[in-house]
C-alpha cells in the first residue's frame, strides 16, 4: 500500500461505513475475531481487519424490524443524523453477517442460535440482489440494536484515494452461533487474544491498519466480552495525518 503525506485541492468524501468487533470468551481469556483480506482487494488488501464495509443506500430503509436503542439514540453516540445512524446498524448487521455468518437478530423466542439455517442468503447478500430489509422481512426476524455497542469512529486520512467514514461497533458473539471464514473476501479468518494479535503485527506476521491496531490495544485493558459491552465511551471521530520522515511516511494518530 502506498501512501503520499500531499494533501489534494479535493480531498475524497469518505463513504460511511461500519466495522464490527465480535467479542467472545475463550478458555484463555477475551477473544476477538480477526480476518485476512485476500491481496486482491482495492482496499486494505492482505490486512488483518475485523469484520465490516461500506453503507448501502437500501440500509436506511425505514422497514427494517428493528428491537434496541432506536437510530435516535446511535445519532448521539456518533454525533450524526438519524438517517445516517439507521444506516449504520444496518449496514453493521448485514456486514457481519455476509462475512462471518454472525447474526444479530432474532425471532419472538429470542436471538437467533443457529445462524447457519440462513447460510444461502449471505451471497444475495453480498451480491445485492437482496437487502437486509427484505431478507428479515422473509425469514420473520428482527434487528437486534442492543446486540451492538458504540466502539470508535475512524475516518481515512485525506490524502487516500478510496476514504471511508467508518463507526466501530462492538458486539458479543450470540450463544450457539458461529463465526466462520466464509466470505470471499478474506484468505483466512480466526479468533484471537488481542494481545496476541499485536504480537504478531509487531513480529511481521500480519499486518493491521491504525484503527485496528488501536482498538486491539484497548481490548488488550479488558478480561471478558461482557466488561467490554458494558463500557460506555465518548466517541469522538479521529482523522490520522501522514507526515513524512524521509522517505518513510508515518501515520499520527492525535
Amino acid at each position: 500500500m502506498e501512501f503520499s503525506d500531499a494533501v489534494p485541492e479535493t480531498p475524497v468524501v469518505p463513504r460511511d461505513a461500519a466495522t464490527v468487533v465480535l467479542l467472545r470468551d475463550g478458555e484463555r481469556g477475551l477473544e476477538v475475531f480477526l480476518q485476512r483480506r485476500v491481496a486482491a482487494m482495492a482496499f486494505a488488501a492482505g490486512m488483518t481487519v475485523f469484520p465490516g464495509g461500506g453503507v448501502d443506500r437500501r440500509d436506511a430503509d425505514a422497514s427494517v424490524r428493528w428491537a434496541g436503542p432506536e437510530p435516535a439514540r446511535w445519532a448521539q453516540w456518533f454525533s450524526g443524523t438519524e438517517a445516517v445512524a439507521r444506516a449504520l446498524v444496518c449496514a453493521a448487521v448485514r456486514e457481519t453477517f455476509e462475512e462471518s455468518g454472525v447474526l444479530l437478530a432474532g425471532a419472538a423466542d429470542g436471538v437467533v442460535a443457529d445462524a447457519a439455517r440462513y447460510a444461502d442468503a449471505r451471497p444475495a447478500l453480498v451480491s445485492r440482489e437482496l437487502s437486509l430489509a427484505a431478507f428479515l422481512e422473509q425469514a420473520g426476524l428482527t434487528l437486534r440494536a442492543d446486540l451492538l455497542r458504540p466502539w470508535a469512529h475512524w475516518i481515512t486520512p485525506v490524502q487516500e484515494k478510496r476514504r471511508y467514514d467508518t463507526r466501530f461497533f462492538v458486539a458479543v458473539l450470540p450463544e450457539g452461533q458461529n463465526a466462520d471464514g466464509a466470505t470471499t473476501e478474506a484468505e483466512s479468518s480466526a479468533w484471537q487474544r488481542p494481545e496476541e494479535a499485536l504480537a504478531d503485527a509487531e513480529a511481521g506476521r500480519s499486518r493491521l491498519m491504525p484503527p485496528t491496531w488501536q482498538t486491539l490495544r484497548e481490548l488488550a485493558e479488558f478480561t471478558s466480552a461482557a466488561e467490554v459491552f458494558a463500557t460506555e465511551r465518548a466517541v469522538e471521530a479521529i482523522i490520522p495525518t501522514l507526515v513524512r520522515e524521509g522517505d518513510r511516511i508515518r501515520v499520527v494518530i492525535k
